[in-house]
């Protein structure tokens, strides 16, 4: 005999996660980051805190997602111009890290990951990062233009704090043509020698 066929439980309201999400970033940019909780998001979304705890297990990593939910892979897709890809890779990296809540969230986010243990599925980290699609333009580019002895990963962290430096502090760092210094400084990372 063979048993019932169990029905599908209810679909999963995709309207949560976005309410949620807003609801951080209005939070962030209006309270701030140590107000930005589950409870006051949940307050303020209509969203049920178990719901949300549910989706994020903490705060932080709702926080994360809200603020810094990744790069459009379209928005970067590579073309093989790695001049070019650079500088629209670094152009929708800067856009995404001065949205209003990411400025908002940056410093709470930074002492939070100081002082806890970052353990945790990788592929959440890796979901946000864009970490990812840097890798995927040094590939694309054409053969002999990215020495083989450079490590990505430091030039990608390289990157990442110039970007951190032109959006978290850009008045104390304002020069002109940002993206293309960025760009060509990271260019003269890459080159073989």
């Amino acid at each position: 005999m063979t048993e019932p066929r169990r029905r599908p439980g209810r679909p999963r309201d995709t309207s949560i996660d976005e309410r949620a999400l807003a609801a951080a970033r209005e939070l962030l940019v209006r309270r701030g980051f140590d107000a930005t909780t589950i409870q006051a998001v949940a307050e303020h979304s209509g969203v049920h805190a178990s719901a949300i705890y549910r989706r994020w297990p903490s705060r932080i990593e709702l926080i994360e997602e809200a603020t810094f939910p990744g790069l459009s892979p379209l928005s970067v897709r590579p073309t093989g111009d790695l001049g070019r890809d650079l500088g629209r890779f670094v152009r929708a990296y800067l856009v995404a890290f001065s949205t209003p809540a990411a400025r908002a969230a940056a410093a709470g986010l930074l002492a939070h990951h100081q002082t806890s243990d970052r353990s945790g599925p990788p592929e959440v980290y890796v979901r946000m990062s864009a970490r990812p699609l840097f890798q995927d333009i040094l590939r694309a580019a054409p053969p002999g233009t990215v020495d083989p002895t450079v490590d990505p990963d430091d030039v990608f962290d390289m990157l990442l704090g110039a970007v951190l430096t032109r959006t978290l502090l850009f008045s104390a760092t304002a020069r002109a043509r940002p993206v293309e210094r960025t760009v060509e400084m990271i260019l003269r990372l890459l080159r073989p020698l």
